[in-house]
């Protein structure tokens, strides 16, 4: 599907500008998910349809977040840190207990999706890899990883083959991108709380 492919391009380009710390990232996520909401609504996915509606609204918050902290690092770039345990403990209990509720919603109501934990997973993993990436924690790398690895098969599985080949293109980016992000904590360390 066209919607399907252009969507993804875009989404793809968004992930390699989040890797070089543009704030162009969240303009480019907020186009491409208002393209796979269609793209996700014909392949009747509700969850992926929330998932970009989610998308959206979060690429917002984090445009206002990164336009906000643009000059917290020594180089003028995003500020990069790895998040405290206190803060991966909420970035964790969020993801368990978001997970259960969206997949419960989704099983007590079965027209809303034909695979609802794989769904929720990836509704509830994207919204914490965003808010993640927004605050400019090096997890949101590992959170994207952990959501490719369930939404690459149910993508080959709902037919949107394209969505599959470029979660497979994602997880190269992403793991060179985190690598990229961990190796700027090492040298130009953010404020402590940047932001928040």
């Amino acid at each position: 599907m066209w919607s399907d492919m252009i969507g993804n391009t875009i989404g793809l380009v968004a992930l390699a500008l989040g890797w070089r710390r543009s704030v162009l990232t969240w303009p480019a996520q907020l186009l491409s998910g208002l393209i796979l909401v269609g793209a996700y609504a014909s392949a009747h996915l509700s969850g992926g349809v929330g998932k970009q509606l989610l998308v959206i609204a979060v690429a917002g918050w984090g445009w206002w977040q990164w336009t906000r902290g643009r000059q917290q690092a020594q180089d003028g770039s995003i500020a990069v840190r790895f998040a405290s345990w206190k803060e991966r403990g909420l970035l964790l209990a969020g993801a368990v207990l978001g997970t259960l509720a969206v997949g419960g919603l989704f099983t007590l109501y079965p027209s809303l999706s034909w695979s609802p934990w794989a769904d929720a997973y990836i509704f509830v993993g994207t919204l914490v890899a965003m808010v993640a990436q927004a605050r400019g924690l090096v997890e949101f790398w590992f959170a994207w990883l952990l959501v490719d690895l369930v939404g690459v098969p149910l993508a080959f599985n709902s037919g949107l083959a394209f969505s599959g080949i470029v979660y497979v293109i994602y997880f190269a980016l992403v793991i060179w991108g985190m690598r990229d992000w961990w190796l700027r904590t090492r040298t130009a360390p953010a404020l402590e709380g940047a932001m928040l």
